[in-house]
């Protein structure tokens, strides 16, 4: 299997996992009377089932584009950025008007 692939479904299976974590946390601490809504609704599971894959979809791609990202190749030497200006001068801009407007 390709490495990027393999890194692809490590990191989307890392989003599940903590989304798994944050939705045990929000049913833990009761936000929003959340763990009331899902023990006493008859659909309650396939709503905690919704509220972990929709979260998951979000970690899994914010986990993946965090590691793509910190993969970059830091810059070495120093930075090549813009000269620094000591003082500004304002622009001269001449324009030519016709007579009669």
């Amino acid at each position: 299997m390709p490495r990027l692939i393999r890194l692809y479904i490590t990191q989307v299976a890392m989003g599940f996992v903590i989304s798994a974590v944050f939705v045990g946390a929000l049913l833990a601490l009761n936000v929003g009377n959340l763990r009331h809504l899902i023990t006493s609704s008859e659909i309650g599971l396939i709503a905690l089932g919704m509220i972990w894959f929709m979260n998951g979809i979000v970690f899994a791609g914010v986990q993946f584009a965090y590691k793509i990202m910190s993969m970059a190749e830091k810059p070495q030497g120093p930075c090549r950025g813009t000269p620094v200006v000591d003082r500004f001068e304002p622009a001269v801009i001449r324009q030519e008007t016709r007579a009669g407007r």
